[in-house]
């Protein structure tokens, strides 16, 4: 899938596509809201009308609308960004230099 990105223009490489921690929550707890809102709502448009399609095109214009506000990465969700750690040196075997220690040690004491 990363081939791909060798064919798009620098424009569009360059929108975010994240969403911190605390905006992830932010967009379920919105997207918990507007669906249940747009349920009792619908359920209650639809049982005075005595069409459950009604019910059903409220519950999903809700849905489009969640859809909308929560997907997308827009800057509200990404306030609070996470300052990651420096990633530890590698031999070529994939394992830590810290790891590859430990186990010459353990040798070491079993002789």
């Amino acid at each position: 899938m990363d081939f791909i990105k060798d064919f798009l223009p620098e424009s569009i490489k360059s929108i975010p596509t994240h969403m911190d921690f605390d905006g992830q929550r932010q967009a379920e707890r919105t997207f918990q809201i507007i669906i249940i809102l747009f349920g009792v709502v619908g359920f209650i448009y639809g049982y005075i009308c005595q069409q459950f399609s009604w019910t059903m095109y409220i519950l999903l214009a809700g849905f489009a609308l969640s859809c909308l506000l929560t997907l997308p990465p827009w800057p509200m969700y990404r306030q609070k960004p996470l300052n990651w750690q420096k990633a530890k040196k590698t031999d070529t075997e994939g394992n830590t230099s810290q790891t590859n220690e430990k186990r010459h040690k353990k040798k070491e004491k079993t002789y």
